[in-house]
């Protein structure tokens, strides 16, 4: 058996049982959300490289193979600085979910006020038919995954977020998103959201929801899109997006968003099963 794995199993057994059952479970714990934060991202199949790569280096290392074992010692020398450089994306997309949840999320402003302004905002759009995302931000910082945008620091009024979105000539920020930031108030127009990563999204999917769904992969931002060709509103949260929803159902999302514990999970399932049902009906409505 390896010295380093001998070494670590006599410290192991050198300890009384119940700290090295607490050490192994908090191991298993990392490793588990490790992955969990990784699953699906370009990092797990980064992961899977650095696995073969050590494992090419064991064997050549019993191989006696010299020139192999050479070059993939300089390989893995330099592995942290090649992962930093390639996938500083997911990196400080997987920091983000990490930090999510540690720091008490600020109550400041009133969230039925929020949702009544948002809500009655989107059902005007929706009826004109004035494609929009509007961005309300939870915990994480918005503004740090945003490309470009104007700062605004404006009070949040039904109004305004519809004057916002009207395309017109004079109006320059009618193109992007709009940040609602954590003091319920509007921070950001005309932002540039990140567009989602996901593999499989239909062609109904365009350029807006695609970015809507990439700020809530990033962040735990709950974005409101209203389509220009349907006026159909849609939520995304969590990287899933409910689409077709009536203003008493994106009101009632909102709430249960909002409202945090049970009624947040809650209403983060409800969007997950309604990613589901929608692609059941689509895939129903193209027959065999």
């Amino acid at each position: 058996m390896p010295g380093p794995v001998s070494s670590i199993l006599d410290r192991l057994g050198s300890r009384p049982a119940w700290v090295t059952a607490v050490d192994l479970i908090l191991v298993y714990y990392l490793i588990y959300r490790a992955l969990l934060t990784i699953r699906g991202t370009r990092a797990a199949q980064m992961v899977v490289g650095i696995v073969l790569v050590g494992a090419g280096f064991y064997a050549a290392r019993r191989l006696e193979l010299t020139a192999v074992s050479w070059l993939l010692d300089n390989v893995i020398n330099y592995l942290i600085l090649i992962v930093i450089v390639v996938f500083q994306a997911d990196i400080r997309r997987a920091l983000g979910r990490l930090g999510q949840g540690v720091i008490p999320r600020s109550r400041a402003g009133d969230a039925g006020e929020l949702i009544e302004e948002v809500a009655g905002a989107v059902a005007q759009l929706a009826r004109a038919r004035r494609g929009a995302i509007i961005v309300v931000e939870r915990d994480a910082d918005v503004a740090a995954f945003v490309e470009d945008a104007t700062r605004l620091d404006a009070r949040l009024t039904r109004q305004l977020l519809v004057t916002l979105f009207v395309p017109t000539a004079d109006n320059e920020l009618h193109d992007g998103a709009v940040v609602i930031g954590k003091s319920r108030r509007i921070e950001l127009a005309r932002a540039l959201l990140p567009l989602s990563k996901a593999t499989g999204l239909g062609p109904e999917l365009g350029t807006r929801h695609r970015a809507a769904l990439g700020i809530t992969e990033d962040t735990d931002a709950v974005a409101v899109v209203v389509s220009e060709e349907r006026g159909q509103v849609s939520v995304c949260y969590r990287g899933h997006l409910a689409a077709d929803l009536d203003a008493q159902t994106l009101r009632r999302a909102l709430h249960d968003l909002f409202g945090g514990g049970a009624r947040e999970a809650e209403a983060a399932a409800e969007i997950g099963s309604a990613v589901a049902s929608l692609g059941a009906r689509e895939r129903a409505a193209e027959g065999p």
